[in-house]
């Protein structure tokens, strides 16, 4: 049986992810994202409605996040697993936290997550599928270590995470926008890394991985030449896929296609560069006392 048809106008999820989380609030820019529209399953469906207010949110721009009370909230239900409740190390230290940029349907993201249930994982996409997907996987495998954000990780960055917040970044298989008159929407840009860089802790990983040879040749390019970031790599290249990291469905469809992956990891650098125009302003001098003393009063202006 089909669903009661809705009021025009009425969010399919009222206590879901929002379609537009920012609405008027920032100036509208070019966006590496398009949003996707397509089928939610029964099970996506049910698991936005029951666990999107424990463990989603929406990125509206309004506060900066506190992340260590966003991660103390649990979701009721799950299966209790193996992983449940770990995400906290014993001695009390916060858990390091990794951005996600684009997940997908969020298989990937849940693998690694229960591989490593010591590190936080704070998931950002607009596929409503993939959020819905990804919070079922959650929930069924007793998952307390994802979040799930809704919508754009620019404004994630500029208005809601402290300096130095994150521990890593994962940015896979971002969309290659392989047209030339698309290039300045892809997401690793230079002026990205400079958003990016003061949020992330000394040392903190940026983990890029593509299919898509061009945008591959870009990343290695942008990032070798930006000060913030420095390539663990000894040769200046590409990086072997590390084991933490499981093929996601998007590598497996370009693996059949015959396209190569090239993965790409560079740390923040331990001292940030001065950007241009954030120059300390020179502290006004007061002006030299003349020994004479201070000058009489002007005559007041005739009217």
């Amino acid at each position: 049986m089909s669903e009661n048809p809705r009021p025009k106008g009425t969010p399919r999820f009222p206590d879901g992810p929002a379609p537009d989380p920012t609405g008027s609030r920032f100036e509208r820019r070019i966006r590496s994202f398009t949003p996707r529209r397509s089928r939610v399953t029964t099970a996506q469906g049910d698991a936005l409605r029951r666990l999107w207010p424990q463990w989603g949110l929406d990125i509206d721009g309004k506060e900066v996040l506190d992340l260590d009370a966003l991660f103390a909230a649990d979701t009721k239900g799950g299966d209790g697993g193996e992983h449940a409740g770990q995400s906290a190390p014993a001695d009390g230290t916060p858990a390091p936290v990794v951005l996600e940029i684009g997940f997908g349907m969020g298989e990937a993201t849940a693998q690694m997550a229960a591989a490593d249930p010591g590190t936080r994982i704070l998931a950002v996409d607009v596929h409503t599928p993939g959020q819905g997907n990804l919070l079922n996987l959650a929930e069924r495998n007793g998952l307390s270590n994802i979040r799930v954000a809704n919508g754009d990780a620019v404004i994630l960055l500029t208005e809601m995470l402290a300096p130095e917040a994150l521990d890593g970044v994962r940015v896979y298989f971002p969309d290659p926008w392989p047209k030339a008159r698309h290039n300045k929407r892809r997401l690793i840009q230079p002026e990205f890394l400079s958003l990016l860089a003061p949020r992330l802790k000394p040392g903190g990983l940026l983990h890029c991985a593509t299919d898509w040879e061009p945008y591959a040749e870009h990343m290695l390019e942008v990032l070798t030449a930006h000060p913030d970031f420095e390539n663990v790599q000894e040769d200046g290249g590409y990086a072997p896929r590390p084991d933490f990291r499981p093929q996601t469905r998007f590598e497996g469809q370009g693996l059949r296609k015959g396209h190569v992956v090239h993965d790409l990891l560079f740390r923040r650098a331990a001292t940030l560069a001065e950007q241009p125009g954030t120059a300390p302003a020179e502290q006004p001098q007061p002006a030299p006392q003349d020994p004479a003393g201070p000058p009489a009063p002007e005559d007041p202006p005739r009217s």
